[in-house]
This record gives structure tokens, sequence and C-alpha cells, in this order.
């Protein structure tokens, strides 16, 4: 599906089937560098069992026109006027890594259009080593490998796709590949830089669940039980055998989790 968002072309898949406004509507926010590929399970499934879908490519990144967005706070703004574009008056948020990051800020300053969020692989703060930053902005192919050794639990460096013949590992270095130079370092400033503190966690009203994989080297299972701590309508909840890249390791572990959350 084609969106016009703030002047700029967007893309959404709708997973398999036509967006229906009058449905319950969940819009999925993927992460640095990433597009809406990373929630082709989850997408789709809610889109064939009552929702109206929206795995959005953010701007600047995949299908969708613009530069990258600068900041967490001007993404969270970007979700308002992309439901806006869609019709849609309010809907669920899941959002990965960056993309839960502004799930989050958009609960916080557009709470009468957030319905419920989900956060995958979240952090608050989310600080990136400044080793990282130097490469994403100097080497783009050592950060790109450096993400994707921190993203994946020791199994899916050998393989442990649940679809036989597909790596893990090879199949994220592609799609990081895939995006212009630099979006990364873009991405990784913006959550480098994102703040978020008592007054903004009072705005969120809605009800949260955050997933956390419990071999994540990029947000620490730690770092997930902080921000609950932080959120009194939040939930909790570990995701076994899986690193930061969950919806590709466990997918349908992550599905099963959404699945009791949002219906």
């Amino acid at each position: 599906m084609q969106l016009q968002v703030q002047g700029e072309p967007v893309y959404a898949y709708t997973g398999g089937k036509p967006l229906d406004a009058n449905l319950p509507a969940v819009v999925f926010l993927h992460g640095a560098q990433l597009d809406h590929s990373v929630w082709a399970l989850q997408s789709r499934y809610f889109a064939h069992h009552g929702h109206g879908v929206l795995a959005v490519d953010l701007p600047g990144h995949g299908r969708s026109g613009g530069a990258p967005l600068a900041s967490i706070a001007a993404i969270a703004d970007w979700i308002a006027a992309l439901l806006d574009a869609a019709g849609l008056a309010r809907a669920a948020l899941v959002g990965h890594s960056m993309g839960s990051l502004a799930a989050l800020v958009a609960a916080s300053r557009h709470p009468e259009r957030v319905a419920r969020i989900a956060l995958l692989g979240t952090a608050v703060p989310m600080p990136v080593s400044r080793a990282l930053l130097d490469a994403a902005r100097l080497d783009e192919p050592r950060a790109i490998s450096m993400i994707n050794a921190w993203s994946h639990s020791p199994r899916a460096h050998v393989g442990g796709n649940t679809a036989p013949g597909m790596w893990l590992y090879g199949t994220a270095q592609r799609l990081m590949e895939r995006s212009p130079p630099g979006v990364l370092h873009n991405d990784l400033s913006a959550c480098n830089a994102f703040s978020f503190g008592a007054g903004d966690a009072a705005r969120v009203r809605c009800p949260l669940l955050i997933l956390c994989g419990a071999r994540d080297q990029m947000t620490a299972p730690r770092a997930a039980r902080a921000l609950a701590a932080l959120l009194p309508r939040a939930s909790l909840a570990t995701i076994e055998g899986a690193g930061h890249d969950m919806m590709a390791e466990q997918p349908d572990r992550v599905l099963d989790a959404l699945r009791g959350f949002l219906s």
C-alpha cells in the first residue's frame, strides 16, 4: 500500500489483505537500518485474523521516500501523521528496537491515537557504543557485521532457522546492506540521543507489553525489567532462545506473545 505522509511517499505492507479502517488496527515499526519485512509472519497473521495492518517502511528506509528522521520524537509524530493518512483514528503499535522507542514516545505524545503498545528488544535509554557509532559513520560494512554479531543468539550464527535452508545471519546482513549510506548512522544516533523521563512515562496510559530476548546483547533483559518498573501498566515477557532479532529467531513465540496481548 502506498501512502503520502508529510509530503513523502510511504510504503506499508498490509499483510496480504486490503486495509480495512473499521477493524482494530495494528502498526508495525521496524528497527535501525531495517524495513517492513522483519514483520513478515506477525503482520500477515494479524491481517488474516481480524485486524487492519500497516507494517511500514519508515522514511528513508525500504520503499519509502524522504530522508530518515533524525530523532525518535520526529518518528513518533510521523506515526500520528501516518494514522491520519491511512484514515485510522487509533491503532496498536508494535515496535522493535528503534521502532519500540518511537512507539513508546507516540503513546506519550499522542495518547488518544494509541490503543496499546508492544515493545520488542527495547531499552530506555538506548545508548550506542562510540565504536559502533564511529563504524556506522566511517565503515558501514564493519558496523553491520558488529550489529549482526550482537543481534543473534549463538544458535543463529550456525543455522537454526525455523525455515530449512534459510540463514538468519546472512539474511539480516543482506537486508541491512540494502539501505542507502548514512541511514544506519542516522538511526543509531537517534537511539543514542533518546531520553525518556518520569514525566513522559506518566503520559503513557495504554496497556503495554515488553518482550525481551533471553540472549539479547543489544538491549539486555535487565533494561527491559527497568523499563517495566517505570511503567505501571506494563507486563514483561521473555522469549527464550532469542537474541535481539527475536522476530526471526523465534517467530512463533513472538507471535504467540503478541496474539495474547493484541487479541
